[in-house]
Order: C-alpha cells, then structure tokens, then sequence
C-alpha cells in the first residue's frame, strides 16, 4: 500500500515535516538564547518540584483539555512533560491525562446521545467515521489508534454513542496511544538533557507519520474496517 495517494500528498508532506522540525529547531535556539531559565531543565525542573503535586495535576489537566476541547496536538503537551518531569513520569502524567480526557468525552457522548456530539464536531467528521467503532471491534481501534496524526479524540465521542462500555474502550486508547506519546516524552527528557539531535529526530520520525497518518485517514479506515469484516 502506497502511503500517499498522490505526489502532491507527498509533497505536501515532506513540506509540512520540514516546516515543523524547522520550526521547533528555531524555537529551541531563541528560548536557549533569549529565555535561558526555560533551557535550564535542571532549574526549571527544580522550580516545578517547589509546586509538589500541584504541578503534575496541572499538567494532566492540560492534557485531559486537549482532548475534549483544545486544539492542541497531544504531542506537543507530552514533549513538554517529558521535558518537565522525565521520561516515565512525563509518559505516566501524559496518558493519565489522555485517558481522563478521553474518559470525558466518551461518557459526554454517552451521556447527552447524538445531538450532543453533533454540535461538538463538524458534520463531514461525523459522515466519514459514524459507526466506525463498532464495526472495527477492540483490534480494529487499536490498529487506528496507534497511527499519529488520525483524529482519535474525534473517535473518542464517536465511541460514547456505541453500545461499548468505558472499561472496554479505555484500555484500547491506554495500549494504542502509548507508543506515539512514549517516544514524545523521551524526547522532550532528551531535549532536557542537552542531547537536542536526538531529540529531533525523534521529532521528526512521529511527525513523519503523524503526517501520513492525516493524508491517508480515509484509506487507513478502509483497510481497519477491511480486516474487521
């Protein structure tokens, strides 16, 4: 299976991954050189400890808000928290986070039926994976989870309106999420370490499949339904 359906996809790719490892490169250089505390992660890391658990729920909140109502990419958050905490309580912060936010808008959707998620998410989202969860079963969300770059918060409310239950569902976001946030993490406790080449290409390899993962959305569904029938 071809990853792009066409050379302009792939040129678009390419550009948008460019445009985003260049873009983050940038914005390292100007905080180290214009906000030095900030690229002090041993003081900055210091400084957030003096917060105690303050700071690790203020965090997971960050992280369960993106889900349900902030534009933000996970990533982004998680990059952050690795960069914050370290790896393995940057990873455990971030997917708690994640599973909270998830957790809310499955049991919203749940809650508040059709109507509700029909006013929270535009009406081609809906058209293009209504039903899709059910269809797909435990091994075909999980397969569509783990791939950055797929609307999987979309698929969150979309799940809420199944007749699948919050124990069955959370599990599958826990698992597929894992591998995409773990790796952020690390990187973000790279960057901390001084070890920014590494870093980046971490970066570029989840952005790299975060954006075939966007362009390829209807034909990655298709082949998740295909091995679910």
């Amino acid at each position: 299976m071809r990853v792009f359906s066409s050379p302009a996809d792939r040129r678009r790719a390419l550009l948008a991954l460019v445009a985003v490892v260049v873009g983050f490169a940038g914005l390292y250089v100007a905080v180290r050189q214009y906000l030095p505390f900030l690229a002090n992660a041993r003081a900055l890391r210091a400084w957030v400890a003096e917060f105690g658990p303050l700071a690790p729920l203020a965090f997971v909140i960050v992280q369960a808000l993106q889900v349900v109502i902030a534009p933000i990419p996970g990533q982004a958050i998680a990059l952050m928290g690795g960069y914050l905490f370290g790896p393995l309580a940057g990873t455990a912060y971030s997917l708690l986070g994640v599973l909270i936010g998830s957790a809310v808008a499955f049991s919203l959707a749940k809650r508040f039926g059709r109507p509700f998620v029909e006013r929270v998410l535009h009406e081609e989202v809906i058209a293009g994976f209504d039903g899709f969860v059910e269809r797909v079963g435990v091994p075909g969300l999980f397969l569509f989870v783990v791939v950055p770059g797929l609307p999987d918060d979309v698929i969150c409310f979309l799940s809420g309106l199944t007749t699948w239950r919050l124990r069955t569902f959370l599990p599958v976001m826990l698992v597929g999420r894992l591998p995409s946030y773990a790796i952020t993490v690390y990187a973000g406790d790279e960057l901390a370490n001084g070890r920014a080449g590494l870093a980046l290409v971490l970066l570029a390899v989840v952005v790299a499949l975060s954006v075939a993962g966007y362009y390829n959305q209807a034909r990655i569904r298709a082949f998740v339904e295909s091995i679910g029938d």
